[in-house]
């Protein structure tokens, strides 16, 4: 039973997904809302702008021309 919470309190706090880097932007999406359901997802396109902000309940998705995860997503 400890085990079982101790494990569950890692999965809350995760905070980033480096196994979708290469998967497609919908497939990444997917997997991340699976364990974040209340963030808010932007996927981002190669050159596109975005803030400096930090923000805990955003995931960016950096995708390449593509559309496949060209880096780490994670919170902020």
């Amino acid at each position: 039973m400890i085990l079982f919470l101790w494990f569950a309190a890692e999965q809350r706090a995760r905070d980033n997904w480096p196994e979708v880097v290469g998967l497609p932007a919908e497939e990444a999406e997917k997997k991340i809302r699976e364990e974040q359901p209340e963030s808010r997802i932007q996927i981002v396109g190669p050159d596109q702008m975005v803030t400096m902000d930090f923000s805990t309940g955003r995931v960016r998705i950096f995708v390449d021309s593509a559309g496949k995860v060209a880096s780490t997503p994670r919170i902020g």
